[in-house]
């Protein structure tokens, strides 16, 4: 037993040492990142606590100087079966794939360095000060069953889709998609702590996913077709009932921006308005996309007065941001393979950036043509690997939500 004591004697000295390193290294972004993988994942909890006396939630803008975190983990995750809502939402390569892989795991190897990735960004996070929270591990491949839809589950990867943060507030999402329906269990013992040190905790209206949800005749592999009822703001989602994903939405102080979109729906967006109320204007944006889906993959806000736009998918309301002394900044063009697994997304994942503050830009470390864009606007790009996380759907963006960013309520227009 003496011998034991010693040796967790030395470990706890072990560790305390290395949390005082890890605050005394230069910045993140550089060589010292490539020496931290091997690090014991006691560093790396899935849920981080703290006991200051700052409010749990704070969060009125996407670039803050960022303070705490929740970042996704890919344990458990599954791919999602082969539903109409899945189907208009992801590239028709990919059809005869998750037909085959629809509620099975997703590949070992590749999820197994896509972790790898996601630790190496917590690490540049606990460098910065950051307090991230990390979601509870759930079995994603058990089968659920309502009196409306069976189906199995997904990841607990993407919190900036389950989980809107506005203000002081914590909002949980009616997601469209059935695999995601019990997606905020996750969350909940973050969202739990966060609500008993003082944070509001409300959830959106569930929904049934029942098929009234879902225009069974949309024009799924139509082209012209998509292009022509986006126009006229219809969707794969009806209007059964509300729904929507936390990513169709940016926030700008007062000003809250969001698109109609195949997950998020005029009645979702008319009940965050209502919920809102006249502290906040909400905004729809309409871009030019036959396939909307999370607007932080083409529209982006980077700065007070300052937006990042995907080239590809201009916004039809620029001129109101512009009238109102804004600037739009076309993003560079992604750099991801053809062959790249891009399961569940598009390359435009190399513009779902992460503001740590107005300075400082959390970018994909291939992407050069996104760190140019950046870098002419003299905001300095930390460069972190992230392709493995991208077959997932998401880059920085999506992997996180923030709870927490330095600032105050404000109006920007």
């Amino acid at each position: 037993s003496l011998t034991l004591i010693k040796f967790l004697a030395k470990k706890r000295l072990f560790l305390q040492i290395m949390s005082t390193v890890l605050r005394l290294l230069p910045r993140p972004g550089g060589f010292y990142l490539k020496h931290l993988k091997g690090i014991p994942r006691c560093f790396s909890s899935h849920r981080t606590t703290t006991s200051t006396n700052q409010p749990p939630v704070n969060s009125h803008n996407e670039w803050d100087p960022l303070e705490e975190v929740i970042l996704g983990i890919t344990d458990g995750a599954h791919f999602p079966s082969l539903t109409i809502e899945v189907k208009a939402t992801t590239n028709d390569k990919w059809w005869d794939f998750y037909l085959k892989n629809g509620g099975q795991p997703f590949p070992a190897d590749h999820l197994k360095k896509a972790a790898e990735e996601v630790e190496e960004l917590r690490n540049v996070f606990q460098h910065e000060g950051v307090i991230v929270h990390r979601p509870d591990p759930v079995d994603f491949g058990r089968e659920y069953s309502t009196p409306d839809f069976t189906s199995t589950g997904l990841y607990a990867a993407m919190p900036r889709d389950s989980l809107l943060v506005i203000g002081d507030e914590i909002i949980e999402t009616p997601m469209a998609w059935r695999a995601r329906f019990f997606e905020y269990r996750c969350f909940r013992s973050i969202v739990k702590d966060c609500f008993r040190r003082g944070a509001k905790w409300t959830t959106a209206p569930k929904p049934q996913m029942s098929n009234e949800l879902y225009d069974q005749d949309y024009p799924i592999s139509n082209i012209e077709d998509r292009l022509k009822l986006a126009a006229q703001g219809k969707y794969v989602t009806t209007e059964f009932e509300p729904c929507f994903d936390a990513a169709d939405f940016m926030r700008a102080g007062k000003d809250i921006f969001v698109q109609r979109s195949q997950v998020t729906n005029y009645m979702g967006i008319e009940w965050i308005r209502r919920h809102l109320g006249d502290k906040y204007n909400v905004h729809e944006l309409q871009f030019v996309d036959q396939n909307p889906m999370h607007i932080d993959g083409t529209f982006c806000l980077i700065g007070p007065g300052l937006a990042l736009s995907n080239p590809e998918r201009p916004c039809k309301q620029a001129d109101m941001l512009i009238k109102a002394g804004w600037k739009i900044v076309e993003s560079g063009q992604p750099t991801t393979p053809d062959s790249w697994p891009l399961w569940m997304s598009s390359k435009w994942l190399s513009m779902n950036i992460l503001m740590l503050d107005e300075k400082r830009v959390l970018v994909e470390k291939e992407e050069i043509p996104t760190h140019k864009v950046f870098e002419k606007l003299g905001i300095e790009c930390i460069k972190l690997p992230f392709r493995h996380a991208y077959s997932l759907g998401g880059s920085f963006h999506c992997w996180t939500s923030d709870l927490r960013r330095k600032g105050t309520l404000q109006s920007y227009f």
